[in-house]
Order: C-alpha cells, then structure tokens, then sequence
C-alpha cells in the first residue's frame, strides 16, 4: 500500500455524508441521524463536498429514483447507501464505508462518465427587477437533497440577483401506506387507541425540536442545531434532560442575534393565514388580533413556547380526547392536513424575499410532507 492509498484511507476513516431523506422515512432519517452523531461522521452542505450519499426511504415508492442528479454531483472515491428501513442500518454503513476505501474505480463509477452537459445546469433569462431595470432571472431547483431542508419539498425558483421573483411549489410523492411520524399519537388517538396526553407532548416537544435543528442551522446557530437534535433523540423518549431542554429554550429565546435576524423577516398576517386554512403555531405566530402579523421569529418564538410547555406535560397520565386535534403543525382533523396549508402560504412569501431570508422563511414553516400522504402530488392545489 502506497502513501497515496494510506492517507485516502485516513481521510475517509470519517466520511462526509450527505443525508438524505425520502418521503415517508422520518423513522429512518431520525435512526440514521443518531447513528451518523454517535459515529462521529461529519454532514456535507454540497454533494460536492460529500463523500458518502445516503438516502433514508425507499427510492423506488417516488416513481423513480430521484436523486441520480445528485449522485454525478459527488467527486470519486463516492458510495452510496439506501437505508429502507431500520433494520441493518449500521451495517450498511460499514459496507458503504468500506467500498469508499476500495483502491479501484468500479466500471460503472468512472466521473469521465459523467457528462457535463447532462447535469441540468439552471439557464439565464431576463425580466424586470423591482427597480424596472432587465436583469438575468436564474431558474433554481431547491430540494429535495437541499441539507436542513424539509423532506420532500421542492421549490422552483426564478432569482434576480439574490431576490426570488418567482416560486413554484412541488414535492415528491409521498408512498402509499404512509402517514406523518409526528402527528402518530393524535392520529392513533382519533382511531380509537388508548394514547396519553404526555406520550402526545414528548411528540410534540420531538417534532419541535426537530423544526429548531433546523432552523437554527439555516440560521448559521450550528451548536445550537446539534443540541437540539440531540436533546430530540434523548429528552423525550425517557424524560430525561428535561432541564437541558429548557436551558435551550431560555437561550434562543433570548438571543438578541437571532431577533434581529430573523424579525420582520416572513410576515404572515393573522387574517391570510386564515384565509389559507394555517393553524398551529404558523397561525399563533400571528396572535389572535385578526391584523396581527406574525414573522419569522414569531413562529420560532411559539415553537420555544410550545416545547416548553411540553416538557411539563411529559408524565401526564390522562388521555387524550376527541377535543385534542392539534399536533405539531396544526389541526389534524382538518379537511387538509395542516401542511397543506404552510405549502400554500410559500409563493406569497418568498415572492420578493432575498435567498438568505427565503430559507429561514422556509425553515420557520418546516412542512411535513408526510402529512399528504393519501393526496397525489399533483393534486396539491398551491396557492
């Protein structure tokens, strides 16, 4: 073995992964996050910069693999693992990190494959800016491989300069069968099992939890995220850690940082997001005054809120009730899921935000996708 090949294997002892989930894998992606934490392996923010692809779901349920683009985007020595499940999790990541060491370029692996031109790159148009000078407008795909970037989302964009001028919602379906992880004890709950109201608020506090991983890295807060997905996996499921949960909570709260990053970013008046059917907390965000507008760091403010008041409720005994309807996100007994309706909020405002604010707006809305899941993706009506 060469200097070349010791020092490859040395830098792939801990190979960069870009994670990505699939519709209907929450469970998985939750799994594969802990174990990719506990191993010490760190996240890539580009294909580019990853050196291990892997995909938590079943590619095959979207109708076709649609992360091929992604895959050509990765630089050799590249591998790629599909996790369906979770079972043989870690050893799928060992089989994957070990092709990773391989001293050969598998036949079918080559990148001189790769044609440039086969990679979608966005093409150039002009239009007036908001100053009525013509500038290039760049047609961007965000999603569904975008890193702390909600599953399955996919937004069509047209930029001009760094301002989104256009938006255009889409996703990927959802498999058949499948439902939204984090709403599971309501909707148990609605179908006639026994589920207490604190094994419903350790959801609720999970899935908040969750939201804030992140927004808080969208944010650049990048130990604030680890923390919060850390105390995701361990806080609810045994109760323990409550403390550190509300530790956390005082202290993004209390960031003057992130106030003046993200207030007036976002607004999303009381009145419209009634009228667009929003409940949870992207409605209490907003207040109860009908001419309230709730932004960004409204929405967040609420989440903290939430999962503290949460974590009180952990050991509660008493069940839940035909009245208790609100998961994470909202109503769940709606004639829409609840993320139907932050999916209809999205053109209107991202039209005009720059891209930095366009992805904390995102991220303050955080749609589960897996809430439509008995809705056929091109059926979705987006505002």
């Amino acid at each position: 073995m060469g200097v070349r090949d010791v020092l490859r294997r040395t830098a792939l002892a801990r190979p960069a992964v870009l994670l990505v989930p699939l519709p209907g894998a929450t469970a998985v992606r939750l799994a594969a996050e802990a174990e990719l934490r506990r191993r010490g392996w760190p996240r890539a923010l580009s294909p580019a910069a990853a050196d291990l692809l892997v995909v938590a779901g079943d590619a095959r349920g979207t109708g076709g693999d649609p992360l091929g683009e992604v895959w050509r985007q990765l630089s050799w020595p590249r591998a790629r693992v599909d996790l369906p499940g979770t079972d043989g999790l870690a050893h799928r990541l060992d089989t994957a990190a070990a092709r990773l060491t391989s001293s050969q370029v598998p036949e079918d692996d080559d990148p001189e494959d790769d044609d440039p031109d086969d990679h979608g790159l966005p093409m150039a148009d002009r239009a007036d800016d908001r100053d009525g000078l013509r500038l290039d407008r760049l047609h961007v795909p965000l999603g569904p491989a975008l890193p702390d970037w909600p599953c399955g989302l996919v937004l069509r964009t047209a930029l001009q300069g760094d301002v989104v001028q256009d938006v255009e919602v889409d996703r990927l379906p959802v498999p058949a069968g499948s439902g939204s992880y984090w709403n599971g004890p309501w909707l148990r709950a609605a179908r006639g099992a026994e589920v207490t109201r604190g094994e419903a608020e350790r959801r609720r506090c999970a899935a908040h939890l969750d939201s804030l991983g992140r927004f808080l890295a969208v944010a650049g807060w990048r130990d604030a995220a680890a923390r919060a997905r850390r105390l995701r996996d361990s806080a609810p499921a045994d109760g323990s850690h409550r403390a550190e949960v509300l530790r956390l909570v005082r202290r993004v709260s209390r960031s003057r940082t992130l106030r003046w990053l993200t207030a007036g970013v976002g607004p999303l008046p009381a009145a419209r997001a009634r009228h667009l059917g929003v409940s949870g907390p992207a409605l209490a965000g907003g207040g109860d005054v009908p001419d309230r507008v709730g932004d960004v760091h409204d929405r967040v403010r609420v989440w903290l809120d939430e999962v503290a008041r949460a974590v009180a409720a952990f050991e509660d005994r008493t069940p839940l009730t035909a009245a208790d309807t609100d998961g994470p996100r909202g109503r769940v007994d709606g004639p829409r899921p609840p993320s139907a309706a932050l999916l209809d909020a999205l053109p209107e405002l991202l039209r005009g935000a720059e891209f930095g604010a366009a992805r904390l707006i995102v991220a303050s809305l955080d749609p589960d996708v897996d809430e439509l899941a008995a809705v056929p993706a091109r059926e979705v009506p987006y505002g």
